[in-house]
């Protein structure tokens, strides 16, 4: 989590502190920014770490927009970019009709959270452990890891949340094949029975067989509990159908 997954740091002797200040420099502060054409580099700084605590996150364009002192089609644009070129993306909510008012705004996620923690200023796996956005972190992970083993698995998937207006919340949908999976992602290394219940309920609403639901967690094992799969984060990518 800490150190992300860009190979330059792992086909050369570099460490995070040294690589990603010149990656943000060279890639993001001038290529990104030439091609919006930004004249005022700080507020693009701005922009991109308010990016970056919201990781995880309900997207609200508007408040990202005001806290970055800019209009909110700028900020519209600026993200539009940044999804181009693959710094981040945002997950769309699953919309279908359960008898209860559904949050219709995306989940914003950046790609790396090497380069994630870089812009939120974590200078330590250390320091990761106990950061409030740990867990916002983990989820950005795992979400990432999902995304990109579809992607490079050439397996036709679309990745959903859901969330109602009561605040019932399904991290991730797996929708694949006519069938919908939903995932529950938790950081912690000790699984206990509230990490469940956002499943439960999922499941309560909508009748679906509990063994349609899987659980990835921070720990090192996989087993089967309460008829959900618990996944260790490990072996997340094994949940996209076809992955390899």
């Amino acid at each position: 989590m800490f150190s992300g997954g860009y190979p330059p740091l792992y086909d050369r002797p570099l460490t995070p502190a040294t690589w990603f200040p010149a990656y943000v420099a060279a890639y993001v502060e001038r290529d990104v920014r030439q091609l919006l054409k930004v004249q005022d580099l700080e507020i693009f700084q701005r922009f991109v770490r308010l990016c970056a605590g919201r990781s995880g996150q309900l997207l609200n364009l508007s408040a990202l927009a005001t806290d970055s002192g800019i209009t909110h089609n700028t900020a519209k644009a600026w993200l539009s970019v940044l999804e181009a070129s693959y710094l981040l993306f945002q997950l769309r909510p699953y919309y279908a009709n359960f008898g209860k008012r559904l949050v219709k705004s995306p989940k914003l996620y950046f790609y790396d959270t090497g380069l994630l923690c870089w812009l939120l200023g974590i200078q330590s796996a250390d320091q990761l452990v106990t950061h409030p956005l740990r867990g916002a972190i983990f989820e950005t992970h795992v979400v990432a890891e999902l995304k990109k083993t579809a992607c490079h698995s050439g397996v036709p998937m679309q990745l959903h949340f859901w969330r109602d207006s009561h605040g019932n919340e399904v991290d991730v949908l797996l929708e694949a094949g006519g069938r919908l999976r939903p995932v529950e992602i938790k950081s912690g290394q000790t699984v206990t029975a509230e990490f469940f219940a956002g499943l439960e309920r999922w499941q309560a609403l909508t009748g679906r067989q509990p063994e349609d639901a899987a659980l990835i967690y921070g720990g090192t094992s996989s087993y089967g509990r309460k008829g959900v799969e618990v996944v260790s984060w490990q072996d997340a990518g094994r949940l996209v159908p076809g992955a390899r």
